[in-house]
């Protein structure tokens, strides 16, 4: 007893057996390896994954070594998931920062002219006792106010993160405070512990301001601002808030505090909040930050539409992603996590979705080229297999180079298809048309459905399709909406508009060429036609020789002396042919100029949408990097927890993908999970499980019933009483182990919403909840 340490569990009279010794053990046992995550790296790395798998030695394996090669596959598909996420993820990150950078500059620059005005007024961080003072404006806190637009705080977060760097990175001393730090319960002392923690790096015993104007006297600190920044102001406590205020306000000249607040509804949120006496030493201004529909915009802009990562979505998941962005939560980190998931099931459920790393790659051809020369006869045949490729019956049409060469034109294709999504979007802009409506809108493989004989009538006869016409039963379309917004426009926003369409368009020649023309006949129009109009249509000026002459070649009627304001004037005649009526004629024929460019505009756009929009899900190959299925994604998103859980359960080894489950198939081992076992053998009862039969069923499977005979057979033939003892001793033992394990799993299924355990009715039954799915 002595030579017991003091940390040793207390002794036991059966501490001794190493069978009643109950230790925690692990409820998964092991499966087989995964890889280890990775980080972006470059194509090369898959291609040498496919050349170990396809060489002759992994061709000549047998049919046990075949299923480590399926898993060997899985490997590549997640390093390409984790490759093509990792591009995406980075392209979102400098979406949201360039479009805040803008009002990150304008805040770092009023920061700077409030730092100003504070030192103007007195001396930071000086050893002498704070000077009373008597002005209010001199004991006021600059205050930023800036506006979010959000209606949940999570994309906040990221935004006031990269606010606070992009301050720190301007030599700026920076808080961040949460909602959190201003409750009722920790008071106006755990704030100022949160300010001192982040700005001093130690917590002292006492909240005492004075600290912090010794750590700011100190040469290495001053002279630079202290902006404090409270990431949701309406979230804090009011009373809390204020309180806090009016102690910075006493030492805003020893301690320069600045501070930003952001706001997510309205710019009086700080008077409904605040007191009254707080909010007179508040100096505010207001700061704007993009609305979350121009986030997402920009978001689908930069990666959806632009950027070709080998990843897409279907018609039916853009809209499903659509209406959860505007009817959930209307955020952008819900997005963000939606689009995530749906990457996950693509290339987990795709066999060759590792093909659309090369959307990425530079040569995409020779890297199709490489990879599908490596790819076995089953992987070759499972590309015809798609149901794009159904209409594909020639056999000799199944090789590899019709893979590669079907794979380029999805590319190309592709990139025309983005071209035109934009200039959609550029001319939907007028009507104030988001890109998430026109992209929609634009997958769907029936948006041109009923129109397409019109348009052949109409090419076949020279007869020009207004956007009316064209588009048919669908004139409510955004697409529809976009295009005939552009006939109204005027010259101006027609010659900004035709401008941004030649960038867009610079890889499609024809299109370019056709927008270039556009711009000419606009600014023929703008010019020689403006020329025109002020030496036939304007009102008539005093020229040389007191002559009017007409810009074309000759003359209009002979000259005329202009009256002078002395003279007496003849009554008006109206003549056929009168300086009057020609002025009229050319207003006329200039404004069906102007008329014409714009028709002409937006029958270049029809074009373009006719020729160039070609639905994805009608591209062969599309399965590839296309992911359709929106119901997987609306069970991972909305879910139901329930029916998953029931799943996991009755089929474990098709997850764990173990030697023994998988051999055994549909029958219950002792190595599969105790959860599971007991969760399977529920199934054979109703409503209501009886313990003592269900722990027997259980019992029988973790010991199989040759080692309970075998157990039997020597304790019968045991010819000693003291052997007979230990024999029953060890069987009571095991007994036990047993019992726990079973309370174990029942308790996991409880907590699982599951099982409901027993009742004072009835002590020895449990009750199923959940039946089927």
């Amino acid at each position: 007893m002595e030579s017991e340490s003091l940390d040793s569990p207390p002794s036991s009279p059966i501490a001794d057996n190493g069978e009643n010794n109950l230790q925690p053990f692990f409820v998964l046992h092991k499966a087989l390896p995964r890889k280890g995550s990775r980080k972006a790296s470059e194509t090369g790395k898959t291609r040498s994954k496919l050349a170990s798998l396809s060489s002759p030695k992994a061709a000549d394996k047998s049919e046990e070594t075949k299923q480590v090669g399926e898993d060997d596959y899985d490997k590549v598909r997640l390093e390409a998931f984790d490759f093509i996420w990792s591009k995406i993820d980075r392209t979102i990150k400098d979406v949201l920062l360039n479009i805040n950078i803008s009002v990150f500059d304008v805040i770092h620059q009023w920061v700077c002219e409030s730092f100003s005005s504070i030192k103007s007024a007195g001396t930071p961080g000086g050893l002498h006792s704070y000077p009373p003072l008597t002005d209010i404006t001199c004991r006021q806190i600059f205050t930023g106010l800036v506006m979010t637009k959000n209606v949940e705080f999570v994309d906040d977060l990221l935004t006031f993160k990269e606010l606070a760097m992009h301050l720190k990175s301007h030599d700026s001393h920076v808080v961040t405070l949460s909602s959190m730090d201003f409750t009722a319960k920790s008071g106006i002392g755990g704030c100022l512990r949160s300010l001192q923690r982040q700005l001093i790096k130690f917590t002292p015993d006492t909240a005492d301001i004075s600290i912090l104007v010794s750590w700011y006297s100190e040469p290495e600190n001053k002279g630079y601002p202290i902006v404090v920044i409270i990431d949701d102001m309406e979230r804090c406590n009011g009373s809390v808030l204020s309180e806090f205020i009016l102690i910075l306000r006493e030492w805003v000249i020893k301690i320069p505090v600045i501070l930003i607040m952001g706001v997510g509804t309205t710019i009086d949120a700080p008077k409904k909040l605040l007191t009254s006496n707080a909010l007179q030493y508040l100096s505010p201004c207001k700061f704007t930050l993009g609305s979350p529909s121009e986030r997402m915009d920009a978001i689908m802009e930069a990666l959806l539409v632009k950027l070709c990562t080998g990843f897409d979505i279907g018609h039916k998941v853009a809209v499903f992603l659509r209406n959860y962005f505007l009817r959930k939560d209307g955020t952008v980190t819900s997005f963000i996590r939606a689009l995530k998931i749906a990457c996950s099931k693509h290339f987990l459920m795709e066999p060759l979705s590792f093909l659309s790393e090369g959307f990425l790659s530079e040569d995409s051809h020779s890297f199709w080229m490489e990879m599908c020369e490596l790819l076995p006869e089953e992987m070759h045949k499972c590309a015809f297999d798609l149901p794009s490729c159904k209409l594909i019956d020639d056999v000799s049409c199944m090789s590899t180079e019709t893979l590669v060469s079907g794979l380029s034109a999805v590319k190309g294709l592709r990139k025309d298809w983005s071209s035109v999504v934009l200039c959609l979007f550029e001319a939907g802009k007028f009507h104030r048309i988001n890109l998430f409506d026109i992209f929609c809108e634009a997958l769907d493989p029936n948006h041109q459905s009923g129109t397409v004989e019109d348009r052949v009538k109409a090419s076949s006869s020279g007869i020009f399709l207004h956007s009316e016409e064209c588009f048919g039963q669908r004139k409510t379309g955004f697409i529809s909406q976009a295009v005939r917004r552009i006939k109204d426009l005027p010259p101006a926003h027609l010659s900004q508009l035709l401008q941004i369409w030649r960038k867009h368009t610079e890889g499609i020649t024809e299109i370019n060429v056709k927008v270039d023309e556009l711009l000419s006949m606009l600014d023929f129009d703008g010019e020689s036609k403006s020329n025109k109009q002020d030496g036939i249509g304007s009102p008539r000026k005093p020229v040389s020789n007191g002559v009017i002459k007409s810009p074309r070649k000759g003359k209009i009627g002979s000259p005329r002396k202009v009256t002078s304001p002395g003279e007496s004037k003849s009554p008006k005649k109206v003549r056929i042919g009168s300086p009057k009526k020609a002025a009229s004629r050319s207003h006329l024929n200039t404004e069906k100029d102007k008329k014409a460019v714009n028709l002409k505009a937006v029958k270049l756009l029809e074009c373009m949408v006719k020729d160039y929009q070609e639905p994805i899900e009608s591209l062969p190959f599309h399965e590839i990097f296309c992911f359709k299925h929106v119901d997987i994604l609306q069970s991972a998103l909305i879910g139901d927890p329930r029916k998953m859980i029931q799943v996991d359960l009755l089929k474990s080894h098709t997850y764990l993908h173990c030697s023994c489950c998988n051999k055994s198939g549909e029958s219950l081992l002792p190595s599969m999970n105790d959860t599971s076992i007991i969760y399977q053998l529920a199934q054979e009862h109703g409503d209501l499980i009886n313990l003592h039969d269900w722990f027997q069923s259980f019992k029988a499977i973790i010991l199989p019933p040759s080692n309970t005979k075998k157990g039997k057979r020597k304790l019968q033939m045991s010819p000693l009483r003291k052997k007979r003892k230990v024999a029953v001793e060890v069987e009571s033992i095991s007994e036990a182990s047993i019992q726990a394990r079973f309370c174990k799993a029942v308790t996991e299924l409880q907590i699982t919403g599951l099982l409901r355990m027993p009742s004072k009715r009835r002590p020895y039954f449990v009750q199923r909840i959940a039946f089927g799915f």
